[in-house]
């Protein structure tokens, strides 16, 4: 994927949460976890219910150390998943949440 595609939308002003979460699913598929997190916070700032945002942004926090944020992450997701009836959704989520919660000492 074409980054530098989105990030020209970006910068021409285009700004939503599908190309928010776009631009974090491409950075956190190039393993670059912290890009991701800032355009999943923001894909999920325009659209607190955007289940599929929740899930790869817990998955982003989780990448970068950030343990204890990523479970509220994927805390947060599960009821909004759960709210919008996308039991796919809250299922991964539950495996992503008890995974980590499980590589806690």
């Amino acid at each position: 994927m074409d980054i530098s595609k989105f990030e020209e939308m970006l910068a021409r002003g285009e700004d939503n949460a599908l190309l928010r979460f776009t631009l974090g699913s491409a950075f956190y598929q190039a393993g670059k976890f912290a890009e991701a997190e800032l355009h999943l916070a923001k894909a999920i700032e325009f659209n607190p219910k955007y289940s599929a945002a929740w899930k790869i942004y817990g998955r982003a926090l989780s990448k970068s150390g950030k343990t204890s944020t990523a479970v509220t992450a994927f805390e947060q997701g599960i009821a909004v998943a759960s709210e919008q009836g996308d039991m796919q959704t809250v299922r991964e989520m539950n495996v992503f949440l008890n995974r980590l919660q499980a590589s806690i000492p």
